[in-house]
């Protein structure tokens, strides 16, 4: 086994490769970041916090994102990495995940809210560092090629082994 981490400059990202082989395409390549982010409190103003980024060539359609909110473990949210990157230019998603830039070209704000039945979550995050974080999985697995990247008959074997 063997593993290399590798920083990209200006937003503390890491580029993470794990893996047996010589083949890249059999191996985890991952890229990680933390955000300052800010949550956004009707009549209270914002409550500053941090969360992780984490994208995985295993799992090339999925962006998870980590809140540090203080208990012993993360709050995470997984959504498509697709979603993200199209909530950079303008209002998507309808359900549980919405992003939008926002309206002030001035502002270096992207929108993220999350729906659950436990409520609704408004954050603000940096726009020109999720852009960044983004340009960097499409450096692992490039926009439109995600398929290439997933092992179909090895995740149905084990689907019917589990079954």
């Amino acid at each position: 086994m063997w593993m290399a981490t590798a920083p990209i400059p200006h937003h503390g990202y890491s580029l993470m490769h794990k893996g047996k082989g010589q083949n890249p395409m059999m191996n985890s390549v991952t890229v990680s970041a933390e955000l300052g982010l800010s949550l956004v409190v009707p009549e209270h103003g914002a409550v500053p916090l941090v969360a992780s980024l984490d994208y995985c060539a295993d799992d090339p359609y999925a962006i998870k994102m980590a809140f540090h909110v203080g208990t012993d473990e993360p709050v995470e949210w997984i959504f498509a990495r697709e979603l993200l990157a199209a909530g950079l230019k303008a209002a998507v998603g309808e359900g549980d995940v919405r992003v939008w830039p926002d309206e002030s070209e001035e502002d270096d704000v992207l929108n993220i809210t999350l729906s659950s039945p436990f409520g609704e979550a408004h954050f603000e995050a940096p726009l020109s560092a999720t852009a960044e974080f983004l340009r960097s999985t499409h450096g692992i697995v490039p926009a439109g090629s995600e398929s290439d990247y997933i092992d179909v008959d090895g995740e149905l074997e084990e689907l019917f082994w589990q079954a």
